[in-house]
């Protein structure tokens, strides 16, 4: 078999098992909802559902702007090289250095969000008590265990 034969055999190969496992993470069912939960709307007020005292609100208040701007600016730039990561990937010839440059540049843009999150939730921690910590943890955890990637909702019925 010739080299060109071989790439196309092993990117066929490696399709499939994303496919495979997509599909997999697509028909497994949702994990259920915790009791305390169930209750909780999509969208809340985090300083209410924390029951944060006028002073732990001040100090919430102050936190958290930058943090947001900082959050929403970095996710259009995720958003922008996606956009770009695709649109080389399904260019007429792909330029793998560009789509690994792309590649390269989100999970960049990602481990710097992700610090971001990190720095805030350590600030946060010290404004709560023990009770709200546990309440956010739980929260978080929660959340966390429901989201779906992008991905796996193009996938589904």
């Amino acid at each position: 078999m010739s080299r060109t034969v071989w790439i196309r055999y092993l990117l066929v190969a490696s399709l499939a098992l994303n496919l495979g496992i997509i599909t997999a993470l697509a028909m497994r069912p949702a994990p259920p909802r915790p009791a305390d939960m169930a209750a909780q709307p999509a969208h809340l007020n985090l300083q209410d559902y924390l029951q944060l005292t006028a002073e732990q609100r001040t100090q919430w208040q102050q936190l958290e702007p930058k943090f947001l701007q900082a959050l929403t600016t970095n996710w259009q730039d995720i958003q922008q090289r996606r956009e770009a990561l695709v649109r080389h990937i399904f260019a007429a010839t792909p330029d793998r250095a560009a789509i690994d440059a792309e590649q390269a540049a989100i999970a960049g843009l990602q481990g710097a969000q992700q610090q971001r999150v990190i720095a805030q939730l350590l600030a946060e921690r010290q404004l709560l008590d023990d009770s709200q910590r546990q309440r956010l943890m739980d929260l978080l955890l929660s959340r966390y265990a429901q989201e779906t990637t992008e991905e796996e909702l193009l996938h589904r019925d």
